[in-house]
This record gives structure tokens, C-alpha cells and sequence, in this order.
């Protein structure tokens, strides 16, 4: 039996420090208000008329002096039915997140606390639940309160970014206290599903089934599964156990292995003949699979467990540096085929996660319909739950999964290393039978602060060489781990130039030109972040900025605030108001001082910028082996390198994106030697034959046209063009391959362009297809 909690609650809310509260019963009396749960305590403030929008003009400040808040959930639900003791069921209380430090009540009695924002916590209730009505009481501490009584931990290694060192200790989303990518939103809450929910003792706690190996051939594969197993049980002898694997396709079962089991753990062997496989997306068809796993004494069954399952093997051939002189490599490898990734950066969704979940499917839509085939899990968020991860087993996405750690150096201490190991490995039990999951990472750019911060060696770090990696191999042996992302080896730190031969990198120059040299000289194999900002379209900020607030940028608190800086002009990343703006400077020459032309500029300096990222990491393949750039959607109203604001607003970076990440794309190179190369980039397990047309976007003139050989999982020459490096030219290409044509463009020439001159470019740009009917940048 499963009975939900969600729904409304009773919320009391108190400064923590000067509390009225010393038990429970005191609550008696005191003012409540409704809220929600999911939901956080920042919400039903807003939604019961007690703060002002908070996503609107300055609204994230009134959320400031609730960080110092305690807070009670409660609420009453009847129960009709007890768990059946004569058969050993028991009863638990399950919530899926709360934020953060917390104490739980039934019906007067403590049943359990927790400390982790971003795993389930669960209690046995068996003894404290009663038929009728019963009471819970969910009690929530302030996280800033709370991080003070951890301040004694504090070592001076410790570094963080403004406004994060109450972040490090307490276990929930570091972005939270303030990011370049998220307002400060410090909450409070039961944010992901509350019920109870009554178990039998017969049960299989664990089942973990994994594709060891594949055997291909022709049309036809075959694949050696592991299956382990945990299992719970009340019967007196095993000998009479059973652990039955039923795989359906659809409702067909196609395998079925029946093993004898002689001990509540193990493992053993099926062989899954004339299976399909599970691929990335652009590499053939993401099939998926049912598991039904039945545990059965004489033929009886005792309990059963479902899971999903993608027959596919996942490698990570990397080595531990690169340079000029001695290429190395970093490419992902699914069922032994080289996959080019070409995708985003996944970030919160949105600043109160309960709201999370409501954005999966439009969000996940739009990385389907950008033929990416990677996602990177960024480490300053939460952990996404299970409709997430099935959209990307569905749509054919990686994803590269950090774990929850960003940009800064963390306890060294054995209370802080168990917290992170009892995280991990409650983080990898739940989403490991995902086949989207093709690589755990430890952190993100915490070894950037390890060699900068405090100009230690990063392989120090007890957390990401030892602990986790000791999980990731325990828990989830078959997926590859990095430590940290970008990894800084033992033989990359030796060199005493460490970001000169990283095989992996995040590529955050100056910004000054999409162009630069910065882009084209590094030896890096695999971009793993890399954006330039785009300014949202004006009818998104109409709906969060304040009417006198929208334009001009210049001393404008809310242009700050929403890009984002919780600390005012004086704050870390207040700069990136100037640097959306020098960077439109520096492709046009002017920066436009009316409101439309500045949105114009930026959004189109931003597409040219991903667009030239992606596609010179294309034409270096297999030297460069994938690019997930920074970053999709945001996850509030702001300023940003997202290519889709808040609202689902798409700007002209998206257009861009879907072109050059087609499967099957030609490219043109910049010019060397009096000449530029046109060539097809082809990310797919099949050879193509197709016809092609370049010419001029002014005038019209074919500049090269014919037939091209495009073969599978590889690049091919088509056509050399006359160019010089003083030029600038509109240059449009298309081609067709089966029936279906495709197209792209080429903006020859450096910068400072004319910006009424690309005016004119962009509707012919937009005209080659329906772009320019999706499109709502204003022209």
C-alpha cells in the first residue's frame, strides 16, 4: 500500500534564533498558512500574498531574512488499515527531498531526522502509526543557523565562492547560495513526494543488471547481462529460493532465466540472444527494454522488482594528458563505437526544485529537437529524479553525472567524507539501471580550486581519488568515473603547466571574440563547457523586469541582480552585465543604444559564437571528440549564456544549434592559405550519398555545387573555396541526402561586422527553412 502526503500542509514559520518553540505542543496557537508539497516555504510565502513575486524586478531579496527561519509542515490523514503484522509487513515514512536539516514527528513521537537535501530519507513507523487519524509534524532548521553550528569544522583550506562558505558543510545545491547561473534562493521545504508506504519483509532491496559484453553481427546482436542481487526474506532455508528475470519488449517476454539462489546476495549470467541495442541519439534506435525480477519459494512468489533496461556497453578511452606533440584522447565509446557528443550542460531547472519536475518534459524536448546526444548533469545542482532519466533513456541522451560538488574546496573530515559517501552511493542504487548514464564525476572545477585557490595538488583530494571512486567501483562497477571536470592527473600536475594538457577542459577565455585565439590553440580533446551570453528577447523582460527597468543596462540594479548577482554592483558577477555588452562591441564595433537593436546584436553575436564552437569542434574530428556547451534553458528570469530563456523562449542560438548538430552536416572551415574547406561531418553508423549547392548570400552566384560521399562516423572533404582573411561574406550551403534537404551558413570575415549589413544576412539565414517562422527575435 502506497498513500501520498502530498497536497496541502499546515506551515508555521519562526526566526530560529529567537523562537517561540520549545515543543511541539506550542505550536498550539500560533499563526499557520497553507502550503503545498511538494513546495517550499519561500513559495507559500509568495503564493499567500506575504512577499512580492520574487522572480520579478527585486523580488529575490525579500527571500534574504528567511534563511534564518525555522520551519514546521504539518498535517493529519486517516488511515484505515494497519500493516498486517502476521504476514511482517511494516509501515514507513517516505519523503523523496527535504530541504534540509530536519526532524520528523508522528503523532507526538520522533521517528527520524536527516541532514541531505538531495536523497530520499526514509522511517520505519510500524510502532507509531494508528488506525484513524494521525498527525505529522516535519520540523525544517534553518540551513544558515544550522551551517553555523559546523562552523568549528572549518579549516583554513576551506574556499568558496562569495556568498557559498555556508554552503560547504550542509548537504543541498550549492548554486542555491548564489550563482552566475542562479539567483540566491536559500529554501526551505518538502520539495519532492511525501507518503507512507507499507513493505512485506520478502523483498529484493537490490537489483543491479548490467550488459557486460556485446556480440554484433551484421543486423543481429547478442549481449552477456550480469544480474546482482540483494534480496530481504523470512523464509527458514534458501534452498528453495529462486530469482526469476523475465525481459519484456513491450509485452513480449523475450528472455527468461531462472537461477537458484543460496544466500540473500550474488550474482550470475543470462545470455540475452537477438537483442537491440541501446544507442545515443543520431547512432541508431534507443531501445528499451522491462525487467520483471520475481523471487519465488517452490514456484511461489514471495515479491517482485521492476527496472528498465538499455542492452549496452559504455567506455571512456582516456589518457591522463594531451599536447601538440603527444595527442591523447577523452572520447566516450558505446557498444564499441565512437560516439562525436555534441550537446548542453543541464543546471537547475528551477530555483524552488519543486518546480522542477513540471519543466522535464518541455525541457528535455528541447535538447531532442537540437540532436544533442550528450547532457552533462552540472555538480552545483540537485540530482534529478527518475522522469528525468527516463526522458533521456527515451530520447537517446548521455548524461554525464557529477555529483553535487562545485568550485571549491570542501571539509577534509571524516564526518564530511561520510556524508558524501552515504550520498553516493544512495544517489547510484537509485538511478543505475539508467542506460542514459554513461559516466560519474566527482565534482565540477573543484580541482581548478585546489590549483588556484590554495596552489595545492589536486590529487590530494581524498574525496574524489579515494572515496567516491571506492563508491562508483562498489556500486556501479560497469560505468567509467572521472574525479573531478575538468581532471587534473598526477601526470598533468607534474608537467607544472596543467591546463596546457588536459584532455578534457572547460574553454572560458576572456570572451572577447568567439574567435580568438584562446578557442583554436588549445589542445583539448573533449569541451566539456563553453558559452557567450545572449540577451533574452523583450517580451521575457517585460515579464521580470520593472517597467523603468528594462532599459538602458548601464547602473540598472535589476540587469545585476538578474544576471545574476544576489550581491549587488559590488558582487562577484556583476560584471557580466558589461561583458554581454562588450561583447556585442566587439563583434559589431557599436554597442546599440536602443532596447531592440542591443537584444538583436547580442542574441546574434551568441549564435554565431556556439554555432563556430561546435562546429570547429566537429571539423577537428576525431582530434576533438565532443562539446557540451553552456548551456540550454535557465532556471529563473536572467541574463545568460543559455540559448532559451526561463519562459521557453528560444533565442537565436537555438536556430543556430539545430542546424549544425544535425547528424549529417556540412561545415565550413576558416581560411587558411588563400582558401577555406567545405566538408561533411557525418555522426551517424551509416554512409551517405547526397547532392550539395555553396553560393554567395548577397549576390547569389554558386561558388561549388555537386555530389558528395559522406561516410559513417567520419569527415570528408567536399570542396575547396576561395577566400581571404580581409573578406566578409555570407556564404550559404545546402544539401540533400534521401529526399531531405538541410542547410547552413558561413559567416566569412572577422570581426567588427556591420550590424545593418547582418540584419539583411539574417533573413536570408532564417529564409533557408522555417527558422525564420519559429523565430521571435524581432525581425
Amino acid at each position: 500500500m502506497k498513500f501520498l502526503l502530498n497536497g496541502e500542509w499546515k506551515l508555521y514559520g519562526f526566526e530560529q534564533k529567537t523562537t517561540p518553540i520549545k515543543n511541539l505542543s506550542d505550536l498550539a496557537g500560533e499563526k499557520w498558512q497553507p502550503a503545498k508539497v511538494p513546495g517550499e516555504a519561500q513559495l507559500a510565502l509568495y503564493k499567500n500574498g506575504m512577499i512580492p513575486e520574487p522572480y520579478y524586478g527585486m523580488g529575490m531579496e525579500n527571500l534574504r531574512k528567511y534563511e534564518f527561519y525555522e520551519w514546521y509542515f504539518c498535517r493529519e490523514f486517516e488511515i484505515a488499515k494497519l500493516p498486517n503484522k502476521g504476514a511482517n509487513e511494516r509501515a514507513y515514512m517516505v519523503f523523496e527531498a527535504v530541504d534540509c536539516v530536519a526532524e520528523y514527528h508522528i503523532n507526538g513521537a520522533l521517528a527520524g531526522k536527516s541532514e541531505n537535501a538531495m536523497i530520499a530519507h526514509e522511517f520505519d513507523i510500524t510502532e507509531h502509526i494508528k488506525a484513524g487519524t494521525n498527525e505529522i509534524v516535519v520540523h525544517i532548521k534553518s540551513p544558515i543557523v544550522e551551517a553555523e553550528k559546523l562552523a568549528d569544522e572549518f579549516s583554513a583550506v576551506q574556499s568558496a565562492g562569495q556568498g557559498c562558505y555556508e554552503g560547504l558543510s550542509l548537504r543541498r545545491p550549492i548554486s542555491s547560495y548564489g550563482w552566475d547561473i542562479l539567483c540566491r534562493a536559500v529554501t526551505s521545504g518538502i520539495w519532492r513526494d511525501a507518503y507512507i508506504k507499507y513493505r512485506p519483509y520478502n523483498q529484493i532491496k537490490q537489483l543491479y543488471i548490467t550488459t557486460q559484453s556485446v556480440h554484433r553481427q551484421e543486423n543481429k546482436a547478442s549481449a552477456n547481462l550480469n544480474v546482482a542481487y540483494q534480496i530481504q526474506t523470512d523464509v527458514s532455508e534458501y534452498r528453495d529460493l529462486s530469482l526469476k528475470i523475465e525481459i519484456f519488449d513491450g509485452e513480449k517476454i523475450v528472455c527468461s532465466h531462472s537461477e537458484k539462489i543460496w544466500f540473500v546476495t550474488g550474482s550470475f549470467s543470462i545470455w540475452f540472444d537477438d537483442c537491440k541495442l541501446w544507442w545515443p541519439r543520431g547512432y541508431g534506435e534507443s531501445h528499451l527494454y522491462q525487467i520483471k525480477a520475481t523471487l519465488t519459494q517452490k514456484e511461489a512468489k514471495l515479491c517482485s522488482f521492476d527496472a528498465v533496461l538499455g542492452v549496452r556497453t559504455v567506455e571512456l578511452k582516456r589518457t591522463p594528458i594531451t599536447s601538440v606533440e603527444s595527442p591523447g584522447d577523452f572520447r566516450f565509446i558505446i557498444n564499441g563505437v565512437p560516439i562525436m557528443c555534441k550537446g548542453s550542460n543541464w543546471v537547475p531547472l528551477d530555483a524552488f526544485h519543486s518546480n522542477d519536475k513540471n519543466r522535464y518534459e518541455e525541457a528535455l524536448a528541447l535538447f531532442y529537437d537540437t540532436n544533442s546526444n550528450i547532457l552533462r548533469c552540472w555538480g552545483g545542482n540537485v540530482y534529478e529524479d527518475h522522469a528525468f532519466f527516463d526522458l533521456c533513456d527515451k530520447y537517446g541522451i548521455m548524461v554525464w553525472q557529477d555529483f553535487s560538488m562545485a568550485c571549491a574546496l570542501y571539509p577534509r573530515s571524516p564526518g564530511f567524507y561520510e556524508k558524501i559517501v552515504t550520498e553516493a552511493t544512495a544517489v547510484i542504487r537509485k538511478l543505475r539501471c539508467h542506460p542514459s548514464i554513461v559516466l560519474w564525476a566527482g565534482d565540477n572545477e573543484c580541482d581548478y580550486n585546489y590549483l588556484w585557490g590554495r596552489k595545492m595538488d589536486p590529487n590530494s583530494n581524498y574525496l574524489t581519488r579515494e572515496a567516491l571512486k571506492t563508491v562508483v567501483e562498489n556500486e556501479d562497477p560497469a560505468r567509467p568515473y572521472l574525479p573531478s571536470s575538468p581532471y587534473i592527473t598526477p601526470e598533468a600536475y607534474a608537467t607544472k603547466n596543467p591546463l596546457a594538457h588536459m584532455p578534457e577542459d572547460h574553454l572560458w577565455g576572456a570572451r572577447d571574440t568567439f574567435k580568438a585565439e584562446f578557442y583554436h590553440n588549445k589542445t583539448v580533446h573533449f569541451i566539456s563547457e563553453t558559452g557567450y551570453h545572449g540577451c533574452p528577447s523583450k517580451s521575457s523582460l517585460e515579464k521580470f523586469l520593472s517597467p523603468g527597468r528594462i532599459f538602458p543596462y548601464q547602473d540598472n540594479e535589476e540587469w545585476i541582480l538578474h544576471s545574476a548577482d544576489a550581491f549587488g554592483k559590488n558582487g562577484a558577477y556583476a560584471y557580466r552585465v558589461h561583458l554581454m555588452a562588450n561583447q556585442i562591441k566587439e563583434y559589431f564595433g557599436i554597442c546599440p543604444e536602443n532596447l531592440e537593436d542591443f537584444i538583436l546584436a547580442s542574441q546574434i553575436n551568441q549564435a554565431e559564437a556556439k554555432k563556430h564552437f561546435i562546429e570547429t569542434t566537429r571539423l577537428r574530428k576525431w582530434r576533438r571528440t565532443g562539446i557540451i556547451w553552456w548551456n540550454m534553458i535557465d532556471g529563473w528570469p536572467q541574463f545568460s549564456d543559455a540559448v532559451v530563456d526561463y519562459y521557453f523562449n528560444k533565442k537565436l542560438a537555438y536556430y543556430y544549434i539545430k542546424r549544425v548538430q544535425s547528424p549529417v552536416c556540412i561545415m565550413i572551415t576558416e581560411p587558411e592559405s588563400w582558401h577555406c574547406e567545405a566538408k561533411v561531418s557525418n555522426d551517424t553508423q551509416t554512409s551517405y550519398l547526397g547532392s550539395y549547392r555553396i553560393w554567395d548570400g548577397e549576390t547569389g552566384e554558386t561558388i561549388s555545387s555537386g555530389h558528395f560521399v559522406s561516410p559513417a562516423n567520419e569527415n570528408a572533404h567536399i570542396a575547396n573555396i576561395q577566400a581571404s582573411q580581409g573578406e566578409k561574406r555570407l556564404i550559404l550551403i545546402e544539401w540533400e541526402i534521401e529526399g531531405q534537404k538541410s542547410c547552413n551558413h558561413y559567416i566569412l570575415g572577422h570581426a567588427p561586422m556591420e550590424l545593418e549589413r547582418y540584419k539583411n544576412w539574417l533573413k536570408t539565414i532564417a529564409g533557408l527553412d522555417d527558422m525564420f517562422e519559429a523565430c521571435s527575435i524581432g525581425l
